[in-house]
């Protein structure tokens, strides 16, 4: 595209970014957000599709030569067809009325994935739901029916681009029943959200520095903190641990050893990385804290203003990850 077309068409485009701000703000106060949802008359909005704008000029082409040739056929097919249009418009605005939605469980990802959230759709009554289409904007559009059961899940994706807390806000739901003529839609937010995690990225193994200092699993050794047995002299052992009591009951000349205790537990620490910025830092910590879990380790989180202490299992790693998707730089 020219630079002069560039510039030619920034006024339309400031002027649909304007347009499409005062919507999203008449839609904040019209429909507010909530986690259960039921469709009525002022929520629904119903619009003629393409092909029902040209039967509509269609429509009017036959009256207008019905009334100029005075032909009674003509008359009746444009009636006929307009009563179809009528019609259909109620079956359309039908097809959404009564339909109850409500929120339902949505799952933490990392950033870049698409993020699931479910949708329940649930009906009262005999009336069914059919060719039912629901999706957020930029996602697949998901496409269902609700005749035979009473509700219907429906899992919708969207892309979570950064980390921290996610709300995808309103999701479309629209449909085309039952001939295509009309489209009935509503935008419904149902006020859910997810913790999207940072996007892991390769950082090599941990510090040397990353173990602990507090107490943890116990080595053999010559160490000088517990008790763990005695064993025959040899020339060289320390007077200080020699078992002067077996000697003095005629037992014979042993040396005591001693068990040191070894932290184990690993810590997972903000300082490991220095001189990057936050992201940067954060994925790199995110690995740490999956792999760290994938090799079964008991292990720490550290991050400024936060500690986790050392653990195992997925309720720890989660909340290790919970930890960095909701840090934030003060």
């Amino acid at each position: 595209m020219s630079q002069f077309a560039q510039v030619m068409l920034q006024p339309w485009s400031a002027l649909r970014m304007r347009i499409r701000k005062n919507f999203d703000a008449w839609l904040d106060r019209r429909l507010q957000p909530r986690e259960r949802v039921t469709l009525d008359q002022r929520r629904v909005f119903i619009f003629p599709t393409r092909f029902g704008a040209w039967l509509g000029v269609l429509l009017f082409c036959l009256l207008v030569a019905a009334i100029n040739y005075e032909n009674s056929l003509v008359f009746a097919l444009c009636f006929l067809l307009g009563s179809q249009f009528v019609v259909s418009m109620l079956y359309t605005f039908r097809n959404l009325s009564g339909l109850t939605l409500s929120a339902g469980r949505s799952e933490s990802v990392f950033a870049g994935e698409d993020a699931p959230f479910e949708v329940v759709f649930s009906r009262e009554g005999p009336r069914g739901y059919e060719a039912l289409y629901a999706g957020f904007p930029d996602s697949p559009i998901q496409q269902f029916d609700l005749v035979d059961d009473t509700e219907c899940r429906v899992r919708l994706y969207t892309r979570a681009r950064r980390r921290g807390r996610m709300r995808p806000g309103r999701m479309l739901v629209e449909t085309f029943y039952p001939v295509g003529m009309l489209r009935a839609w509503t935008w419904v937010d149902l006020g859910m959200e997810c913790i999207v995690y940072p996007r892991p990225i390769e950082a090599g193994r941990l510090p040397a520095s990353a173990g602990g200092d507090e107490e943890g699993e116990h080595t053999a050794g010559s160490g000088s903190d517990d008790f763990a047995g005695i064993r025959e002299y040899r020339p060289g052992d320390s007077l200080r641990q020699i078992a002067w009591k077996s000697l003095a009951r005629g037992q014979g000349l042993y040396t005591k050893e001693f068990e040191a205790r070894l932290d184990r537990r690993l810590w997972i620490d903000w300082d490991y990385l220095p001189g990057m910025n936050t992201e940067a830092r954060l994925s790199r910590l995110c690995f740490w804290v999956l792999e760290q879990h994938r090799e079964r380790s008991e292990y720490g989180l550290r991050l400024p203003g936060v500690v986790i202490s050392p653990d195992i299992g997925e309720a720890h790693r989660d909340r290790c990850l919970r930890a960095l998707a909701l840090y934030e730089d003060s």
